[in-house]
């Protein structure tokens, strides 16, 4: 287990001074309160940027709780991308975490919290330009253990391998990821 994720279990931000990190737990953030609130992704964008990050992007980020919804220090060009990457392209990376998913476990039945996180992952790698996925599922895996305590980060990392496989597949072939 990273330090992060030993830091998120008890009671610490797991994204503390990692600003991709808090990023990623920005866009987790932000894809729930997106489906949860009916708005669109680029709205909740513009709204984490302007309220829970401090400033537009590029410009110096404020910095606050996260526990409270802040997401000081994070990385909004990241940010953007990842809600951006899934608001673009939400149909097919859909299709995709409901096909890496167990035949009687639709993507509906998954908790809200989980079903954000694995989108925000698949939108991440969908772009093969980005981060080896190896790399990109440490990362989530560190933000899903400062959501969940229980069995719920172990079920993420078997979905989030088997979506990395099908859209970064070469990586694992050629043990670069």
């Amino acid at each position: 287990m990273s330090a992060a994720a030993k830091s998120a279990r008890k009671g610490r931000p797991a994204a503390a001074g990692r600003p991709r990190t808090a990023a990623r737990l920005a866009a987790v953030q932000a894809l729930y309160q997106a489906e949860h609130g009916s708005i669109s992704p680029e709205t909740v964008l513009d709204e984490f940027v302007r309220h829970r990050v401090g400033g537009q992007e590029g410009a110096p980020l404020a910095a606050g709780p996260l526990d409270e919804g802040a997401a000081p220090g994070a990385d909004v060009p990241l940010l953007a991308r990842i809600v951006r990457g899934y608001a673009v392209n939400a149909e097919a990376l859909d299709g995709v975490v409901a096909a890496s998913l167990a035949e009687d476990w639709p993507l509906a039945r998954l908790d809200p919290v989980l079903r954000a996180l694995l989108r925000a992952a698949a939108a991440e790698l969908f772009d093969a330009k980005g981060p080896p996925a190896r790399a990109v599922i440490n990362e989530y895996m560190d933000v899903a253990h400062g959501f969940f305590g229980g069995e719920e980060p172990r079920f993420a990392n078997g979905v989030l391998d088997r979506i990395a496989r099908t859209l970064r597949g070469p990586e694992f072939a050629t043990g670069l990821g």
